[in-house]
């Protein structure tokens, strides 16, 4: 036995940073396969105490039982009563769960699962979830074949003989033990633990129906109840796969270089960071990494969505589950199997269910208090008619019996953690990384987008289109002081002048005290002198502008060009102007918002000349140039204070606080990043705009799905309720009702992985 465990560090698990609020994350809040799904779900992350102690330890249990909110709801009650334990994370996906606590062993936790009927596996430390996984045991189908002919042979017997009663009575125990035991182990545990699920409400129904006769019913309900479980099951491993099977497309051994130049296959899981892998054509990439030799063209739709194969050569990046199609290549491997850019999109996926949606937050208030007070009101339709109005008692314990199997809120619980699970894996199968139900939920309510230029509407690699030397002694030397320092900074512009020197030929000199001026440019000193490089917000601050500049500054600035100046502390000395090209997909993706009710707002720190022409170019409603990191986030909250529900698009530091203020932010270009992968609420693996419009349209349908099961669920509940009451409802019918309306929700909301 042994744990997997490592110091857990208090206050830092599992938060999700949005604004000026760390919010924790419910992970795996859902229904993921079974029948039993019935009881509330219970928050994936939960808080046994405060804070855990100095030296608490996580241990990582597979529970092949725990595939449902049911079995959760049994573990959390039982756990949270043993001491030490200090937290639990349940990761209903892989049947994982983790517990926080300083037990000397885990003996103690092991042996509490154990004794609410289940089997605790702990995983080794290292050990992925997904690795632990195993497939599980495959029930054998004959108990429930005979469940079936017997229930069937038991109703036969019961309206076509005058077989005397015990014989009926033989039968139809014969199709309920051998068909719903398992049902009757839940439901005793369920009850023990004071849970009203779906197996304790299923379990007080047949046995009442065995108690007033009813057997060839009773039979019959607990036939059809666990087949209709079985059905549940199958399609809710549906939604399950469609995430879990992503890493099968991750080849098991790849070609890696050895010591002495050789090939060797290994498995990807144990190739180290730096190691040489070769890939053939038509083979797909086994880990991520940075090509050093060959060209080719690569499939990355599994990663970024997109539709058209991209060219791969020297060093660029590639990533595994990606397929190599034209010409042999040869990478170095930039990230360990377990933390690829593949793998990391599928932990994200997998805890983004954990966020859950307004609706699946109400549906679940709802069904706690929805199972007592039906509960309660079948406890009454059976005992207050006949005590008190000399009603049958037969009839109204019966009518009491089917009111107990209508009760239990399946559909509607299974309703919407299903729809949102589905919209998750179709998101990333887009290459549109969502990182929880509640974005995707509420991103059908956005009806303003704010965008950043550069890299996000333009390519964002600008070229150096004008020089003017402005003191003309200093022609070709302000050229290398300019490249000089731009050389030192990232920003497109910079590397844009910083290019065009080079391709002159010019030699770049050394900077000190080099330093990045937010949203203005940059400084450093030459030879002992200080230059600085930077916009026209920088000029004016300086107070170095002249009417004679201003005027050559419009005139490039009017034609959508981005104007950078080199000065000393003199004056202005050159300036240099730069032009970016825009996107193609650009346009169409804000024709498509438009066309759904989407506005849209440009916000960069060039000028005000080029933002409107690269607005004007691309159809944005309004453009705002000019703006520092902080003007940014201001006009995000002058939007929320005109009423609109913003979102906010952008692919660097600057748009930082913009993105954290918006309802939604959206990082650009996410593949290979780790830091937009974790952070951002929706991250769009590639650098198409039109990606956004899709989020919305998939929202809107992901939304209208909810909203369509959860009233199909409440009306069918609603009449069946009073039909039962009016004595009209059977049994058997109720099982069809309330399991036939899972099944109906449960496909309707897998109708968002059709393509």
């Amino acid at each position: 036995m042994s744990d997997s465990q490592h110091t857990h560090k208090p206050g830092t698990a599992h938060e999700h940073s949005h604004g000026d609020k760390l919010q924790p994350v419910d992970k795996h809040d859902h229904a993921s396969h079974g029948g039993s799904c019935c009881s509330s779900a219970a928050p994936a992350l939960v808080k046994i105490s405060d804070a855990p102690t100095e030296g608490a330890r996580l241990s990582r249990f597979r529970i092949e039982a725990m595939d449902c909110p049911t079995e959760q709801t049994l573990i959390q009650n039982k756990l949270g009563k043993l001491a030490g334990v200090q937290q639990l994370e349940f990761n209903l996906i892989n049947r994982v769960l983790g517990v926080t606590h300083d037990l000397p062993t885990t003996a103690p936790i092991i042996d509490a699962i154990k004794s609410i009927g289940m089997l605790a596996e702990p995983i080794e430390d290292g050990a992925q979830a997904d690795d632990s996984r195993a497939a599980p045991m495959k029930k054998p189908w004959w108990p429930l074949a005979l469940s079936g002919v017997t229930a069937l042979a038991a109703e036969v017997i019961h309206f076509t003989s005058s077989a005397p009663t015990w014989v009926v009575a033989l039968v139809a125990l014969v199709s309920i033990l051998s068909g719903g035991l398992g049902t009757y182990k839940k439901g005793w545990i369920a009850l023990k633990n004071l849970n009203l699920n779906i197996n304790a409400l299923m379990s007080i129904a047949v046995t009442g129906a065995v108690l007033i006769g009813q057997w060839p019913e009773a039979a019959m309900v607990m036939f059809l109840f666990t087949v209709a479980e079985l059905i549940e099951a199958k399609s809710l491993d549906r939604a399950r796969n469609a995430i879990s099977g992503l890493m099968q497309m991750t080849p098991e051994q790849v070609t890696v270089q050895q010591a002495d130049g050789s090939w060797v296959e290994r498995e990807a899981k144990s190739v180290e960071l730096g190691a040489l892998v070769r890939v053939r054509p038509g083979e797909r990439i086994g880990l991520d990494g940075e090509v050093v030799a060959g060209n080719s063209t690569i499939d990355q739709a599994p990663i970024t969505g997109e539709s058209l194969p991209v060219e791969k050569t020297v060093g660029d990046k590639v990533f595994a589950g990606t397929i190599n199609q034209a010409g042999a290549l040869e990478y170095r491997v930039t990230a360990a199997a377990n933390h690829s850019t593949l793998a990391r999109i599928i932990h994200a996926v997998e805890e983004a269910q954990g966020a859950r949606a307004p609706t699946q937050r109400f549906v679940d208030s709802f069904s706690k208090i929805y199972t007592p007070v039906v509960f309660v009101f079948a406890l009454g339709v059976a005992l207050i008619p006949p005590l008190f109005m000399g009603a049958a008692w037969f009839d109204w314990i019966y009518r009491a019996l089917v009111l107990l199997v209508v009760a239990c809120p399946c559909a509607l619980v299974i309703s919407t953690p299903v729809t949102i699970v589905s919209g998750l894996a179709a998101a990333a199968r887009k290459g549109i990384l969502i990182k929880g139900g509640v974005y995707l939920e509420g991103g059908y309510k956005l009806d303003f987008l704010a965008l950043d230029k550069t890299g996000t509407i333009t390519h964002g690699k600008p070229v150096q289109t004008d020089y003017l030397a402005l003191d003309p002694t200093v022609e070709t030397r302000a050229q290398v002081l300019a490249a000089s320092l731009a050389g030192r900074s990232d920003h497109p512009v910079s590397l844009a002048i910083a290019k065009a020197a080079v391709d002159k030929d010019l030699s770049l000199l050394a900077v000190d005290n080099f330093a990045a001026l937010a949203g203005r440019g940059v400084r450093g000193e030459i030879d002992g002198q200080a230059y600085h490089l930077g916009n026209h917000r920088l000029v004016e601050e300086l107070g170095l502008c002249s009417p004679a500049l201003e005027e050559k500054l419009s005139a490039l600035e009017e034609q959508g060009k981005t104007v950078v100046l080199l000065l000393d502390a003199s004056g202005p000395l050159a300036l240099f102007a730069v032009a970016d090209t825009v996107k193609e997909s650009s346009r169409e993706a804000i024709e498509q918002l438009h066309a759904l009710g989407v506005k849209t707002l440009m916000l960069t720190g060039d000028n005000p000349h080029t933002a409107r022409a690269i607005a004007a170019q691309v159809g944005i409603d309004q453009a705002q140039g000019d703006l520092l990191p902080t003007d940014k986030l201001k006009a995000i909250e002058d939007l929320y204070a005109q009423g609109h529900r913003v979102g906010m698009v952008g692919d660097g530091i600057n748009d930082a606080p913009a993105l954290a203020r918006a309802e939604i932010g959206f990082a650009m270009a996410a593949a290979g990043t780790d830091t937009a992968i974790e952070t951002a609420d929706v991250a769009l693996m590639d650098d198409d705009l039109r990606k956004i419009p899709a989020f919305i349209r998939l929202s809107r349908q992901t939304s209208h799905i909810l909203t369509q099961n959860i009233a199909l669920a409440l009306v069918i509940k609603a009449i069946f309720l009073g039909v039962t009451f009016f004595g009209l409802a059977t049994m058997w019918m109720a099982v069809f009702a309330d399991m036939g309306v899972a099944l109906l929700v449960v496909f309707n909301g897998l109708r968002l992985l059709r393509k």
